[in-house]
């Protein structure tokens, strides 16, 4: 198959590389494609005469996105559209990739493909407009909506709980956000296995298990051999950001489990990203 990703260079463009190195392959960035103009996003698709476009590029940091949501609504909803609307000129399918962020976050029993979005961020609005436009424009189309997602190189909440573990000794860490540690390697594999199976729809793609970023944390510094470093337990209202998580983000994963995609327990995940960061 032959497969354009945009946003190439991020953290799971890295890993869809890797993933999908049985395919031909057009890998874009930013500074090679600007989604948020309509003309060069429609003549690079045409160009490349894409079987599918991955569609990873994204505004994605949230606090920046609540600072400026006219340009995260720009990039994130509008660059989509571009996209999607590239994509149908050409004759070619459109995965998109969306976040837990599209929920309200009011439901500690997590979320399924078919409830309804209710953003309560700008981030999340952006994401939800991204996906408005996809599945409006195009009847060839997946959403795979993720969470938390983490990868080897790259700076995450991994990456900062570590470090100022070693700083400082201490961590203090939020006990009442909830959502699903993520691998980008795993969520990558996954989307390999989605993409054969032409079955068009929503999608979510996270690892097996929820817990809240406290709970991430004791295991990342239990893994780390860490645990002797404080891990301080607080509340959001604590914590002053600009972007509102969803209290209760946990995704559910119904439609690839009907295709036999699950995601293995976050747990085992963390091990590998570890273990890769180490090396």
């Amino acid at each position: 198959m032959r497969i354009m990703i945009t946003g190439a260079r991020g953290q799971v463009g890295r890993a869809l590389q890797a993933a999908l190195a049985g395919h031909e392959l057009i890998l874009t960035n930013r500074s090679e494609l600007d989604v948020c103009q309509p003309q060069s996003v429609r003549a690079a698709i045409q160009d490349a005469r894409p079987d599918l476009v991955i569609h990873s590029a994204a505004y994605t940091n949230v606090d920046d996105c609540a600072r400026q949501p006219a340009l995260a609504y720009r990039v994130n909803g509008l660059g989509t559209q571009n996209v999607a609307l590239a994509c149908r000129v050409a004759g070619a399918a459109l995965l998109y990739i969306s976040t837990n962020e599209v929920f309200s976050g009011d439901n500690p029993a997590g979320y399924d493909e078919w409830d309804v979005p209710r953003p309560i961020n700008a981030y999340g609005r952006s994401k939800a407009a991204g996906e408005f436009y996809a599945r409006s424009l195009l009847s060839r189309c997946y959403v795979v909506r993720t969470a938390w997602v983490f990868a080897a190189g790259g700076r995450n909440f991994i990456h900062a709980i570590l470090a100022r573990a070693r700083r400082d000794g201490q961590v203090q860490v939020v006990t009442d956000e909830i959502g699903n540690p993520t691998f980008a390697a795993d969520l990558a594999e996954a989307i390999a296995r989605l993409i054969v199976t032409e079955q068009y729809g929503t999608y979510h793609l996270v690892n097996e298990g929820a817990c809240s970023r406290w709970a991430f944390a004791a295991e990342i510094l239990r893994q780390a051999g860490l645990s002797e470093a404080g891990n301080l337990p607080i509340l959001s209202a604590q914590y002053q950001r600009a972007s509102t998580p969803p209290r209760f983000g946990e995704l559910r994963n119904n439609a690839a489990a009907a295709l036999g995609i699950t995601l293995r327990p976050w747990q085992e995940a963390l091990a590998d990203y570890l273990a890769l960061a180490a090396s």
